[in-house]
């Protein structure tokens, strides 16, 4: 038995599995749980996006990283639907892997969740519309995408926030949210955020 927080152990047969555990484990804490299929579409998500050629773009010379809204920009101007759709899916894809693992660098920039959650939300309510396969999953993923955010980000969260303003930053997130995931994140630091909140 592994430990939820451990690194990737030699037991694990591909990083895929690894991130198929791990979410297995932290949706136990969301009610209802998501599908398996979805939990799966999320490991394999988090397995490409570990490979730096599946997130950046080759443009002028250099490896740099698409703007959502440039991706919805060319989905709207797709050829044909086929091509429309796997740009929706990468723009989902990518909302939901930035908006859950890098969102204080985000928030720095004054783009906050709800921007992640309109960008990925809309693209994956397209793609359960008209995707060829996987309608359920991508009408999970649009109808809970804040949610799929903190379930990301709790599977790939190992050793906590580094400083303090990144426990800030997720106390805020978990003042915003009230996510189940978060607070737990946050009682590994040692914070009990209901207390804290708790007026005195």
């Amino acid at each position: 038995m592994h430990d939820r927080d451990a690194g990737l152990s030699f037991t694990e047969p591909s990083l895929a599995a690894y991130f198929q555990r791990r979410l297995a484990d932290c949706a136990r804490d969301i009610d209802p749980p998501p599908q398996e299929d979805t939990c799966w579409y999320l490991s394999q998500l988090l397995d490409r996006f570990g490979r730096a050629d599946s997130l950046f773009s080759w443009e002028d010379g250099s490896y740099d990283l698409r703007p959502l809204a440039l991706l919805y920009g060319d989905a709207v101007e797709a050829r044909d639907d086929r091509q429309r759709c796997l740009l929706l899916q990468q723009l989902g894809d990518m909302a939901l892997f930035l908006g859950a693992l890098f969102p204080e660098r985000y928030e720095r920039k004054g783009i906050g969740q709800d921007y992640f959650v309109g960008m990925g939300g809309s693209a994956y309510d397209y793609l359960a519309d008209n995707a060829r396969r996987g309608r359920h999953v991508f009408a999970e993923l649009s109808a809970a995408f804040a949610t799929m955010l903190e379930l990301v980000a709790d599977a790939c969260s190992s050793d906590g926030p580094a400083d303090d303003g990144d426990i800030l930053a997720l106390y805020q997130r978990w003042l915003d949210t009230r996510s189940p995931a978060l607070a737990r994140r946050l009682k590994i630091l040692g914070i009990e955020p209901e207390q804290v909140a708790r007026p005195h």
